[in-house]
């Protein structure tokens, strides 16, 4: 699973973009190295991935110019096995007004 995050000024230009990988990680069980490959994967380090019906919060922190007030955020979760492969699971667009005055 990867999470996309992509946030627009209103004129439509890329402010800020960022990827989350969600996986289970794996070593050969010689090294903290991840190891890619079933015939090389012993061990594992981490389990990132979410998993089924089970709630996941998570916290992005985007950093904005201190002149924009306006973000078009848009958040793409994507099922991806292999390079090349996307499968869409999710997709929120928002319209955000950070205007600190109000």
């Amino acid at each position: 699973m990867v999470l996309d995050v992509t946030a627009k000024d209103p004129d439509g230009k890329k402010i800020f973009q960022t990827s989350r990988i969600y996986a289970a990680q794996a070593t050969d069980s010689r090294s903290t190295q991840t190891a890619l490959g079933p015939d090389k994967k012993l061990g594992l380090i981490r389990d990132t991935s979410i998993q089924p019906f089970a709630p996941k919060e998570e916290t992005v922190e985007i950093p904005l110019p201190a002149e924009i007030r306006d973000a078009v955020i848009e958040i793409n979760l994507s099922y991806r096995p292999r390079p090349g492969n996307v499968f869409p699971i999710h997709n929120v667009l928002r319209k955000v007004n950070l205007d600190r005055t109000k």
